[in-house]
């Protein structure tokens, strides 16, 4: 009799790139037989219905913050008895709870929160400052070798695609997309007027995505761009949709943001725009993408010693890391 596939309920991470960034993860587990359930919070389940080998995908009923124990507890014993093994992708303790609740016999994620009792297979988790990018450190759950060449592939229908196009009148490669938003704070925001600015010398239409709470910046990026065929629709696409119009641009402009990841995971040619945070961390994994980052300009003058600094608001008040990329400049890169 042919042997049952190891059914395995993988933890996903609350943010749309970090889960975008553990796509070759999944990969993996899939290559050697493995049944993948995810377990995401609603804002991010979309990413992993865009990765085929994902059989199932659960949406957790959790929200942020708080341990939220009974609700985690009444999930766990929906899902008792259905899975071989589980993989917790946050280092948070609420996340391994509910393979734990479950009892899930295997449990594998990084240590973390004081969640050893938690976990029955622990990788210790590397500090900060030698912490590998993203993609290898989710890829290193698998236990496999060779993983620092992995890449995030995302994969968007066709039919799906073009439903959404039909409905908001776009032709495939027939727009730039503008992602100005950063939900970790300005200091990883390119101002609103540069993007203003370029819209005004592009050679096609503008659509401006991201969530709701981004949707002023989008709105201000259109007044700005007096004369320019742009459209915000920050806060009014789903985020299937949101792929889908990203699949389909012929650029993509954008932050160091989710939505960056998605378009490098969907091979779109695009320009990313670093300022407080680092593309040697997490880079758009795509030969199709160009990292703007004066940090690593040498010709730019004088040195941005303060960069990367990681805050959310520039310490020292001028944000030159973003203020001093030009309009043409990034222009120029695509």
């Amino acid at each position: 009799m042919p042997t049952r596939a190891v059914a395995a309920l993988v933890i996903a991470p609350q943010w749309i790139g970090d889960a975008v960034m553990t796509e070759p993860l999944m990969r993996r587990l899939a290559a050697r037989g493995e049944r993948l359930t995810v377990g995401a919070l609603p804002w991010v389940a979309p990413v992993y219905r865009a990765m085929p080998q994902v059989a199932e995908v659960i949406e957790f009923p959790f929200a942020h913050g708080g341990l939220q124990f009974k609700a985690r507890r009444s999930l766990a014993k929906q899902v008792e008895g259905r899975f071989d093994v589980a993989y917790v992708l946050p280092n948070s303790l609420k996340s391994a709870l509910l393979p734990f609740l479950a009892s899930i016999p295997k449990r594998v994620g990084y240590l973390g929160e004081a969640r050893v009792g938690l976990l029955t297979h622990r990788l210790k988790n590397p500090p900060k400052d030698k912490r590998p990018p993203m993609v290898a450190f989710y890829s290193a759950l698998s236990g496999e070798a060779g993983i620092e060449a992995d890449r995030p592939h995302l994969h968007v229908d066709t039919a799906q695609c073009d439903a959404v196009l039909a409905k908001l009148g776009l032709a495939r490669g027939g727009y730039y997309v503008f992602v100005p938003g950063a939900e970790y704070g300005p200091a990883k925001r390119w101002p609103v007027q540069r993007y203003a600015e370029l819209a005004q010398q592009l050679d096609a239409p503008v659509i401006v995505l991201g969530s709701g709470k981004e949707a002023p910046l989008g709105t201000e990026i259109v007044a700005l761009a007096a004369g320019a065929d742009c459209r915000n629709l920050a806060g009014t696409t789903t985020l299937a949709e949101a792929f889908a119009l990203i699949a389909a641009a012929r650029r993509v402009i954008s932050n160091d943001t989710g939505l960056m990841h998605v378009a490098a995971a969907l091979d779109v040619p695009q320009v990313a725009i670093f300022g407080s945070s680092s593309p040697l961390h997490t880079p758009p994994l795509s030969a199709r993408a160009k990292v703007l980052w004066l940090k690593d300009d040498p010709a730019y003058q004088p040195p941005l010693d303060c960069a990367p600094c990681f805050q959310r608001v520039c310490p020292l008040g001028h944000l030159r890391c973003l203020n001093d990329i030009t309009a043409d400049r990034v222009r120029a890169a695509l």
